[in-house]
């Protein structure tokens, strides 16, 4: 199994906009291949920061989802909500967890 950490800083006032995209992606990633669970989190201290924990059961099946057209067409809403746009492209890190930070 790989865990994927994504860590996004939001822009003033878009909260409720990445936050129901957010759970609209991971609706879409429920119906992946591979996928085996993830959360949302909202730290306390930091109403403007998520960070999103997902499993899979191998990096290819985290890399192929990707490439589906349900993660593109939020990736493209999410990407105008946060400070930094996500890297465009699964980067190969550790084989038990990776991190991907935009902040």
């Amino acid at each position: 199994m790989v865990t994927i950490v994504t860590d996004v800083h939001l822009k003033e006032g878009s909260e409720q906009d990445w936050d129901a995209a957010m759970r609209e992606r991971m609706a879409a990633a429920k119906k992946q291949l591979g996928w085996v669970g993830g959360q949302m989190l909202e730290p306390e201290d930091d109403p403007m920061r998520r960070v999103i924990i997902g499993t899979w059961q191998t990096r290819d099946d985290w890399e192929k989802w990707h490439e589906d057209p349900e993660f593109a067409e939020t990736r493209e809403e999410l990407e105008g909500l946060v400070m930094e746009p996500e890297p465009t492209a699964p980067r190969r890190e550790s084989r038990s967890a990776s991190r991907r930070k935009a902040s």
